[in-house]
């Protein structure tokens, strides 16, 4: 019988450890991926995130690779965008760029581009894209102050975390709640079953350990 093969999860995010954890996966490698996440010019929204999905992908197999371990695991990446139209919001490092983000995002709809890759060990990519519609409440000038205060856009997609307080500003989301908090759960679970990854055998032994 064929080994259980490894899982190397290509990312520092808490948030996408968590949705693993949350379907009974445990990655064996955390290897955060080093990627330039500059838009190239005229980049769609969806090419951008397909891209950078793959790059991630193959940085940190090279990374495990050098570093002598990890020779035949499965590496699991994935990269959300969030767009109006053709316009990619930036990551927001900062409370102007959150602040931005935030006031073009109120009161209408935008749309999550979620890509998750499997680099196989013999480098063939799978990948699934996934589209998420999501329209915002119109937001007061007070909500956005507060939700600038409490620092939970720093470094998240568009400048908010639908997982927290921003929670509350949606009107309507039409997709996947997992791809728009950063893994879409159901299409990993296809792509890592489909490349021989055990992900029901771990389901088994969570219903063993509840047993107990």
């Amino acid at each position: 019988m064929a080994s259980r093969p490894e899982l190397i999860l290509a990312s520092a995010s808490p948030r996408r450890l968590a949705l693993l954890n949350q379907i009974g996966i445990e990655p064996e490698h955390l290897v955060p991926a080093d990627v330039d996440e500059t838009p190239e010019k005229g980049e769609l929204p969806r090419k951008l995130a397909a891209r950078l999905a793959d790059e991630k992908a193959l940085s940190a197999q090279h990374k495990a690779r050098t570093a002598g371990f990890a020779q035949n695991a499965l590496v699991l990446s994935g990269d959300t965008v969030v767009a109006v139209g053709r316009r990619i919001l930036p990551k927001a490092e900062t409370m102007e760029e959150a602040s931005e983000c935030l006031q073009l995002l109120s009161g209408r709809s935008h749309r999550v581009f979620t890509s998750v890759t499997v680099l196989t060990p013999g480098n063939q990519m799978r990948r699934r894209l996934v589209e998420t519609r999501i329209r915002f409440k119109r937001l007061s000038t007070r909500e956005i102050e507060a939700y600038l205060a409490s620092a939970e856009w720093r470094g998240k997609a568009g400048g908010y975390a639908i997982q927290g307080i921003a929670g509350a500003f949606v009107l309507k989301l039409v997709g996947s709640y997992s791809a728009v908090v950063g893994l879409p759960l159901h299409e990993t679970v296809s792509l890592l079953a489909g490349e021989g990854y055990p992900v029901h055998f771990n389901w088994l032994n969570l219903a063993n350990l509840s047993s107990v």
